[in-house]
């Protein structure tokens, strides 16, 4: 192990509603989208059944985290209400909670009042794709609720950030941005930061990869990475294939991804990510 491995602390853990989330060997969460306009088809959820039963077969396969999303943040989505969100959301994971009671929810959203209302519905995390920038409350209502937070870069909104991709050097930008982020998350008595450097999110295709092959200098930082590869357009356009073809393109990059640092894969196809980080620390 060479020096810069371990010269600066790294956070391994999570404390959720008072249960410690080990991080210190790579974790799962499965996305269970309760939308009907997700980029990907097959992670569309739209009855409590389906939604119970995809969770049942991800958990059975080996899910650490479900992650619970009411709002679609693929390019160009459409917009949609905060009762509408909510509406979708709120039942769906209080439905987790009564048939899966010691799972990880973790809540898909940047609404301060939805991340609320899911979190007291029975959601353990926030998972907010625009690092508090939609939603000036969120912050506080982190700290104020004692909940982890995802922290992601974007910039702009789904319906925007296509448009906002210049970067003089996007890790350096990222480090900066995540930095400031961070200490306005502590003094809002947030303690648990997961970092997400946002694949996806306001970036071209070769800045994903770029991310992507340097995202070990995201750790300078010393909180757990967090990476949303699983079927991206930077897989399948660069391959030239559908989405639904982009199982073998994703477990490609969340290898990279592990090998980089990574400590939470967030897919749509749990079995085969748990072979691949089973596979990767055999190595």
């Amino acid at each position: 192990m060479e020096a810069k491995d371990t010269f600066f602390y790294q956070k391994t853990t999570l404390n959720c509603n008072g249960k410690l989330v080990s991080l210190a060997s790579p974790v799962v969460m499965g996305i269970l989208n309760v939308t009907p306009d997700s980029f990907f088809d097959g992670s569309r959820l739209t009855s409590i059944d389906s939604l119970l039963a995809r969770a049942e077969t991800m958990l059975a396969e080996g899910a650490n985290i479900l992650d619970i999303g009411g709002y679609s943040t693929r390019p160009g989505a459409a917009e949609v209400s905060t009762v509408e969100e909510k509406t979708r959301v709120v039942p769906a994971i209080k439905a987790l909670r009564q048939a899966f009671p010691d799972c990880l929810i973790s809540v898909d959203t940047f609404r301060a009042d939805v991340a609320e209302e899911a979190i007291n519905a029975g959601a353990n995390i926030i998972n907010d794709v625009s690092g508090g920038e939609l939603d000036k409350d969120m912050f506080k209502t982190a700290g104020r609720l004692k909940v982890p937070y995802i922290l992601m870069h974007m910039r702009g909104t789904p319906q925007t950030m296509n448009q906002l991709t210049q970067y003089e050097d996007i890790i350096l930008e990222l480090v900066t941005y995540f930095e400031q982020k961070i200490a306005l998350l502590y003094t809002a008595g947030v303690t648990d930061i997961i970092l997400d450097p946002g694949f996806g999110f306001a970036k071209t295709i070769d800045q994903n990869f770029e991310i992507l092959r340097r995202l070990e200098d995201l750790k300078i930082l010393g909180l757990p990475l967090l990476a949303g590869l699983s079927r991206k357009s930077m897989t399948y356009k660069t391959l030239g294939i559908p989405a639904t073809e982009a199982l073998a393109g994703t477990i490609a990059l969340n290898t990279i991804a592990l090998m980089r640092g990574a400590s939470i894969l967030r897919v749509h196809d749990v079995k085969e990510t748990v072979q691949t980080i089973k596979l990767f620390k055999k190595v």
